[in-house]
């Protein structure tokens, strides 16, 4: 949906109303299927402090008030893409359909530093540190970062979060690549198949040194259950092997599915013939297996390594070897890559070793370079990517299902801080869902995240995303509360039945807005796919949140839509509905007016003249 478009992408571009009146067609179609969404599209996120808002000027005419909110739309260039390291042609094709690319492989870091400012988004793979230096150089500018790859221990995550920078990852591409590797590695190991050929290519027949082990019926303990780790666990139990596996965030019917046991740490190390590694690199795993792990294993055991160098402590493992408490180990990854050629764990004799060539197949290395390049190209267009890092995490169903919900949330809190007079800018936000489902059913962190960005991105000259949305609202002072309130209804097909955004403790620049309690309340629901606004204040209406808005109070008597209606026609201002809520007959009413262009200032003095106009306020949706 365009006007949901976001997460990072240009917080003032929109789709045409053409564009958008076909989508509305297409959504409101009976006869259409809803796919599937791989990724949601979010409006980027800008939020800055509510107190550093603008003040708004008022007319001094207490009740006749002439309001504009909102900016005109801009447009920006083609974002431009650095590719830090090398990446296959089908992916660098993905990233030059819309943006300009540049490849400079082998800089230094100090080269990174320099020029990172200039980018849009950054690709990577293992071997160039995202820093938070370097995301630092890149603020004003730098959105995404792209890990050609699953791990994301040589990016800053934290750094990268505050900065609003979104980091995505190439988590399934190489899955398969890794785990045969894996496989690969194993039986070569175990039958020395490395060690055998470097002696016969040296003119030695040694066949008696080179006896090896059999796999069938041997234990094999894999650490760490991810993706990686599973098809290694599916391809063992190929061989023969018993499967045990440790992973404290593993499901464990995804284990016994595959028909691998769920253990301890120590269980595993204690129990395993051969060790398999797949854990990423993070404080806690560092140098997770050290002489005291050692000790704990079986006399002759055998390790091998495809997942990061530094979850080995590389000296304790030389000594491990040289006392024979481990028997093997074959690694494609170290903690110094390319490691020393002096290394003694490279040179030791019962090591086989690779450089790094995981993901290294033809297959996989078109693949990641596709995933990566399509997950920026995503992110850059607006899109949140499923591999996002650093972002909310929610099932694509869930996203596909809650997509229409999220452009309404962030709608109605665009709408709510546009309706604020006062320099005192916004401090308590409630937001209150209806629904009929029970309070496990949904997730409300992707809506939270997009009534915070609706609320400070007209008031805000800083950009920030979904990514930081509550970190920055914390930082800011913007408190923000959510309620549930129960629907009683025979069928929960829909997520909600309505959102409210109710601000508190502020002054309005539209009185009509203020319920009866004094708040500035609006509230809003789904109809056929399409946001509607439905309350505003005390007042009733129904609104397509499509466009521009003007909100007219006034005496409810007749002809008030044909004279504004005809004034806006005069100026060729095409109106795309009209609404008008009332309380009682001939008191007050509220007239809700969509139009497709925003009206100069004389077309709205001229409506703000009308006699039985009290006041109006015009919005950007």
């Amino acid at each position: 949906m365009s006007a949901s478009r976001a997460l990072l992408s240009n917080p003032h571009a929109g789709a045409s109303p053409a564009v958008a009146r076909a989508a509305r067609a297409r959504l409101a179609a009976p006869s259409r299927t809803a796919a599937p969404l791989a990724r949601l599209r979010i409006r980027s996120a800008i939020l800055s402090s509510p107190a550093a808002a603008a003040p708004v000027a008022t007319a001094s005419e207490p009740r006749r008030r002439i309001s504009r909110s909102g900016s005109d739309a801009s447009l920006r260039p083609k974002p431009a893409v650095l590719v830090a390291e090398k990446l296959g042609e089908a992916g660098l094709a993905v990233l030059r359909q819309f943006a300009d690319v540049e490849c400079a492989y082998g800089m230094s870091p100090a080269d990174l530093l320099a020029r990172v400012a200039q980018f849009d988004a950054l690709i990577v793979r293992s071997g160039t540190k995202v820093t938070r230096e370097v995301l630092e150089a890149g603020r004003g500018r730098l959105r995404v970062v792209g890990r050609a790859g699953v791990g994301i221990d040589n990016v800053d995550l934290q750094a990268a979060t505050e900065a609003g920078c979104l980091v995505v990852n190439a988590p399934t591409a190489n899955t398969v690549a890794a785990a045969e590797h894996g496989i690969a590695l194993l039986a070569s190991m175990a039958r020395n198949v490395a060690q055998a050929d470097a002696a016969l290519k040296a003119g030695k027949w040694q066949r008696a040194k080179y006896v090896g082990v059999s796999l069938v019926g041997k234990t094999l303990a894999i650490m760490g259950f991810g993706k990686v780790g599973s098809e290694v666990a599916r391809r063992a139990k190929g061989l023969g092997m018993h499967v045990i596996a440790h992973d404290p965030y593993a499901p464990a019917d995804k284990a016994r599915a595959i028909g691998a046991e769920l253990v301890s740490f120590e269980e595993a190390i204690a129990k395993a013939d051969f060790i398999s590694i797949h854990m990423p690199l993070t404080p806690t795993t560092s140098k997770v297996f050290n002489d005291e792990s050692f000790k704990k294993m079986k006399t002759g055991v055998r390790i091998i390594n495809v997942a990061r160098g530094g979850v080995i402590d590389e000296d304790a493992l030389v000594r491990a070897l040289d006392s024979g408490k481990v028997a093997q180990a074959a690694l494609d990854v170290f903690t110094v890559e390319p490691p020393p050629k002096d290394s003694k764990l490279i040179l030791h004799e019962n090591v086989t070793v690779t450089p790094h060539l995981g993901a290294s197949t033809v297959e996989a290395q078109e693949g990641v370079a596709i995933e990566i390049a399509e997950a920026v190209a995503g992110a850059l267009r607006g899109e949140l990517s499923a591999t996002a890092v650093n972002a909310p995490m929610v099932p694509a169903e869930v996203l596909s299902e809650l997509a229409p919900y999220v452009s309404l949330a962030e709608k109605l809190g665009r709408l709510a801080v546009q309706l604020v007079a006062g320099e005192s800018g916004i401090k308590g936000v409630k937001v209150v869902y209806t629904s009929a489902r029970g309070p496990d059913d949904f997730d409300t962190r992707l809506l939270r995240a997009m009534v915070t960005k609706g609320i400070v991105e007209p008031v805000s000259s800083t950009f920030v995303n979904l990514v930081n949305a509550d970190y920055t609202a914390k930082q800011r002072g913007l408190r923000i509360t959510e309620e549930r309130v129960s629907h009683d209804s025979g069928a929960a097909e829909a997520p909600l039945e309505s959102i409210q955004v109710r601000l508190s403790h502020v002054k309005s620049k539209f009185a009509g807005a203020i319920s009866d309690g004094g708040d500035i309340v609006l509230v809003g629901r789904v109809k056929y796919g399409v946001p509607h606004l439905t309350v505003v204040g005390p007042y009733e209406v129904d609104v397509s949140m499509e466009g521009n808005l003007i909100l007219c109070r006034q005496i409810d008597q007749p002809g008030m839509i044909g004279k504004v209606g005809n004034i806006l026609g005069q100026k060729n201002v095409n109106v795309s509905f009209m609404s008008v809520g009332r309380t009682f007959r001939g008191k007050q009413a509220i007239m809700a007016i969509g139009v497709d262009e925003e009206p100069d200032k004389e077309t709205l003095e001229k409506i703000g003249a009308i006699p039985a106009v009290e006041e109006f306020v015009f919005l950007e949706l």
